[in-house]
């Protein structure tokens, strides 16, 4: 398997032991996984979703955002105006992959236009149309899925002046198609997340540790923007800012008891706080999303209190029931009310917001909840499960700490893969709470 040759060979910059490619190496992996997601996974869908013509339609700067994931790696944008035109005929098993663009799309979509032949691109589209007579056209266009709504008013309103009236009543929004481009996950794209999530955790781990945070000094502000600078050295990039927290005993926070979205900033981090964070990065485009905890030990204190450590492993319940519940076929709003049952069931107060994770951060498929719509999401929440599909394993469970007066959160979050032989997590979980500063044996280790 070329790619994984690659990810093996060459070595630029590490974390931790972990590679991170040159560009040059980046493009080659992405453009060898497109080759394979147009030639094997793309086909099913078609099938799948009943559609025999996916016609995609750009202009520069104002990508689809599903074209945008089939952009080659050298193309940071399309270019002009990108027409990209897909033939499905499933009695013959083949599948075409046309441009009606001056150019090649990559090596992937060869150019099906010669302006100097046809001046108009629409009319060349026409023809490519007409030439193939396709039951079913697809146009990315949605009322609920935003991902998938990506062909603009005026692309849809000069397309459609151009076809015929028997061409225009084919023409069905390809909302099924899109989300399963968008959220179907390859055996080579898994490998690669393995490595991403890995690189993610290693990240929070020396952010939360004694490395970035002096206690009474460094403040939550500090640590976000030490997690984009760590980022950025790595030739990475965030998909969002990243958010750091503290929670703490009601006389030490005074007025922080914070709402859910109002979180403060610039609080100085001290010994005895929960810290948390939620931070997520984008590599051969794919996305991490992830949730830690750590404690930031008192004198003389070698473990958090037991008390947090027990808070802990009733977030880590959460996730068990949570991700046991999952199946395919099953609305993710049916698997948020079997969870959240269960969890109270079993005296548990927990909160689970979960969406697709993978080419986007908040990326197309179904959605397990919202962090203030716990009774289930119309539409989107009615999505099924499907396999081979990534998701942000998001939650909490609120638990009372006598201790500290107050209720905290235990707010966790982990990318998880669902696939034919159920969920596992991609790299694995945070199953104890990280310390501040770590703590080492007499011989300092």
């Amino acid at each position: 398997m070329k790619f994984i040759k690659i990810l093996l060979l060459f070595l630029s910059i590490s974390i931790n032991g972990q590679q991170v490619l040159p560009e040059k190496q980046r493009a080659q992996v992405v453009d060898e996984i497109l080759k394979d997601r147009f030639d094997n996974v793309l086909p099913g869908l078609m099938d799948n979703a009943g559609i025999d013509m996916w016609i995609l339609i750009s202009r520069e700067y104002n990508e689809d955002p599903v074209l945008r994931t089939m952009l080659p790696a050298t193309w940071l944008n399309a270019r002009r105006r990108t027409i990209l035109v897909f033939y499905r005929n499933k009695e013959e098993n083949t599948i075409e992959k046309l441009a009606v663009a001056r150019y090649n799309f990559g090596e992937n979509i060869i150019s099906a236009w010669d302006k100097e032949q046809e001046p108009n691109q629409w009319n060349r589209l026409v023809q490519i149309i007409n030439e193939r007579n396709p039951n079913v056209i697809g146009l990315n266009y949605s009322k609920n899925f935003n991902i998938c709504d990506g062909i603009v008013k005026t692309d849809y309103e000069e397309f459609m002046s151009v076809l015929s009236k028997e061409h225009q009543t084919k023409v069905v929004s390809a909302e099924k198609l899109a989300i399963g481009w968008i959220e179907t996950r390859t055996e080579k794209e898994m490998v690669i997340y393995n490595q991403l999530v890995d690189i993610t955790h290693d990240i929070i781990a020396e952010a939360f540790s004694e490395k970035v945070i002096t206690p009474g000094i460094t403040t939550t502000t500090d640590v976000e923007w030490w997690m984009r600078d760590k980022v950025t050295s790595l030739g990475l990039e965030t998909w969002f800012h990243p958010t750091v927290d503290v929670q703490r005993t009601a006389e030490e926070l005074g007025n922080h008891l914070y709402a859910f979205s109002n979180r403060p900033e610039n609080m100085v981090i001290i010994p005895g706080d929960l810290v948390h964070c939620d931070f997520g990065i984008t590599y051969l485009r794919l996305n991490t999303d992830c949730q830690e905890l750590a404690y930031v030990l008192k004198p003389n204190e070698t473990e958090p209190p037991h008390y947090l450590q027990n808070a802990f492993k009733d977030g880590n319940r959460v996730q068990d029931i949570f991700t046991s519940n999952f199946e395919t076929g099953k609305s993710g709003n049916q698997v948020l009310k079997e969870s959240l049952e269960q969890g109270k069931a079993e005296g548990l107060r927990p909160a689970i917001y979960t969406h697709p994770l993978g080419a986007y951060g908040h990326s197309a498929g179904t959605t397990l909840g919202m962090w203030d719509s716990q009774d289930g999401v119309p539409v989107n929440g009615d999505y099924p499960l499907h396999e081979n599909t990534v998701y942000a394993i998001e939650l909490n469970t609120t638990v009372t700490i006598p201790e500290w007066k107050r209720d905290i959160r235990i707010m966790l979050e982990e990318a998880g893969f669902w696939g034919p032989n159920g969920f596992r997590y991609v790299n694995g979980r945070q199953t104890k709470l990280l310390t501040i500063p770590r703590v080492k044996d007499h011989q300092g280790n």
